[in-house]
């Protein structure tokens, strides 16, 4: 018998098991942090994207995932103005400010990666294609995308 109420749940939390695994193969064992990662990663590429391609990327996400990408969301101002990578880099190191170390490029890139494998790939290039060159650049295949 399932552990959850809903199959859509079980396959949620494996999606999401599978996820941060790969972001811990990254950023090293701790999963609680790979979570914060996954989160602070997802947050600030939410508020950088156009409002309706982040609804139709946010459906794309496991249910559970999608809750950490509206968590805290204000579309007021969005998206948000960014010239390049290094701001959305310090945004992201803001936001893992009080966990342990970790470079925001190094977990861009890992949350990043996992967008790349998992989604579809119609999805990702006009995910990719919307933001800014610097932050555009850290997407694994950025040349596909560029």
């Amino acid at each position: 018998m399932s552990a959850t109420i809903l199959p859509l749940f079980d396959k949620s939390l494996q999606t999401t098991a599978i996820w941060l695994e790969e972001i811990q193969s990254d950023i090293g064992p701790d999963r609680a942090f790979a979570w914060r990662v996954l989160s602070v990663v997802l947050q600030q590429l939410r508020d950088h994207l156009p409002l309706e391609l982040s609804a139709h990327f946010g459906a794309q996400l496991p249910l559970i995932v999608r809750g950490t990408f509206y968590d805290r969301f204000d579309p007021t101002g969005l998206p948000r103005p960014t010239h390049g990578g290094d701001e959305f880099l310090q945004a992201v190191a803001d936001g893992l400010r009080d966990s342990r170390g970790v470079d925001p490029r190094d977990a861009v890139q890992s949350v990043f990666g996992v967008l790349d494998r998992h989604l579809s790939r119609g999805q990702i290039e006009k995910v990719a294609r919307s933001l800014p060159r610097g932050i555009r650049a850290m997407w694994p295949d950025s040349e596909v995308v560029g």
